[in-house]
């Protein structure tokens, strides 16, 4: 059992991480409209930056999800593997306790964006440049 676990470990990680997502499969994550032409040649300006930062942004997003999905697993690994030690225990309590923290802190911080948003009607979830 203990050399098959590894094997079951990694072909689920495989399967969750590069399989296809039939959600995104008709739709682009990419904000569009990042390139503005002037009389056939590309020019940078600052709505092209707006697009950039908005686009790395979701990417770090998913990222920070990612890594706190993983660290629930990993923590909850080792703690069902600790099989009673209790320095593995605590290890595997810190883990999780930092994992569930992070998410905590990163619904509250959306939780509040949301909440000035509403209160004062300034958009304050999306980066947008005023052009004029």
């Amino acid at each position: 059992m203990r050399r098959f676990l590894p094997i079951v470990l990694l072909f689920t990680v495989y399967c969750l991480l590069f399989t296809p997502s039939p959600v995104y499969a008709q739709v682009s994550v990419w904000q569009g409209n990042c390139v503005y032409y002037h009389q056939g040649t590309p020019i940078a300006t600052l709505a092209g930056f707006e697009c950039l930062l908005n686009n790395v942004l979701s990417i770090a997003l998913t990222g920070l999800g990612l890594v706190m999905f993983v660290m629930l697993v990993v923590g909850g690994f080792k703690y069902l593997t600790a099989w009673g030690d209790p320095k593995a225990m605590e290890s595997a309590k810190g883990t999780l306790t930092w994992a569930i923290a992070g998410l905590i802190l990163a619904i509250l911080a959306w939780f509040i964006l949301s909440a000035i948003q509403n209160l004062t009607g300034v958009n304050v979830t999306t980066f947008t440049i005023p052009l004029q």
